[in-house]
């Protein structure tokens, strides 16, 4: 089923999605034949590419054998060739086969890039302090982009607002000089606030009983309570897996370490990680 940003042009619709279409949308003519070999292999990539902007572009197909009055308006000399069309005229073009990433730079130009919408979610989220979903939303922005230097800032303001340091630092640690503006200047303070927060006297209390007692299952379980609570989430992980291998039924120990997952912002790698050993303890 071809989808709905994907249309065969035709002279009955060509002036209403080329002309009138290309004021609100980006229109990406593609000239193809059903003898050109190299069309049949660039239709699966443009088509992917349409997949991804279902509300920014519309694919136009255009067969030049069954439209050639179109195709000749348009001086169509060499197949594949593609056209972006916009506010009513051509803008850009492609001639010949075409890699994807040829394709995409090139539409880049005009469409929005994927991670906005996300990297959008993220500020307004991290503004009402929201973090778990400014997390998630970012990390989604990133996983689009990793390339992006607001991703990885607003990625790691995000992952030290729910404790993640080390993974903060290691996002800005490929940072340019010339992405080390004010934003990454605050981050940079907002890593050095949450290592001091969790860094607590009751956490260095109950540390140094557990090198006194390091078989004590009780002391591991409070120690990783207070690590939870001072967003050190990976070591307390740590510890109740500890507990849980040597006995998986003490106290609440699975409670707890489940508890802790299911807190875990969604697209967390620490998350995935720990259901995945979670399961492979349990089963």
């Amino acid at each position: 089923m071809q989808a709905q940003n994907i249309v065969d042009i035709n002279e009955q619709n060509a002036q209403q999605i080329l002309i009138e279409g290309s004021k609100e949308k980006v229109i990406l003519i593609d000239f193809w034949a059903d003898w050109c070999e190299p069309c049949k292999q660039l239709t699966p990539i443009l088509e992917k590419i349409a997949g991804d902007y279902p509300n920014d572009l519309v694919l136009a197909k255009i067969d030049c054998e069954q439209q050639q009055a179109i195709a000749s308006q348009f001086g169509v000399r060499n197949l594949p060739t593609i056209v972006v069309f916009k506010d009513g005229q051509p803008v850009d073009g492609l001639a010949g086969a075409q890699p994807e990433s040829a394709i995409r730079e090139m539409l880049s130009k005009y469409l929005p890039s994927p991670e906005d919408d996300a990297l959008e979610a993220a500020r307004n989220a991290l503004a009402s302090e929201d973090f778990e979903t400014a997390y998630t939303q970012a990390k989604q922005a990133y996983d689009l982009n990793p390339e992006a230097a607001q991703a990885r800032l607003l990625l790691a303001d995000a992952a030290a607002s729910i404790g993640h340091t080390e993974q903060a630092k290691a996002l800005l640690q490929d940072l340019t000089i010339a992405d080390q503006d004010s934003y990454y200047q605050q981050i940079i303070a907002k890593i050095k606030l949450a290592e001091e927060a969790a860094d607590s006297p009751e956490i260095r209390a109950l540390e140094e009983q557990l090198q006194k007692n390091t078989d004590d299952l009780d002391l591991k379980v409070k120690l990783a309570i207070q690590y939870h609570q001072a967003k050190r989430h990976e070591e307390a992980l740590n510890l109740l897996f500890q507990v849980l291998k040597t006995d998986m039924n003490f106290g609440e120990a699975r409670k707890t370490t489940v508890d802790i997952i299911n807190n875990l912002p969604d697209g967390d790698p620490l998350a995935a990680a720990s259901r995945r050993k979670m399961y492979s303890m349990l089963y």
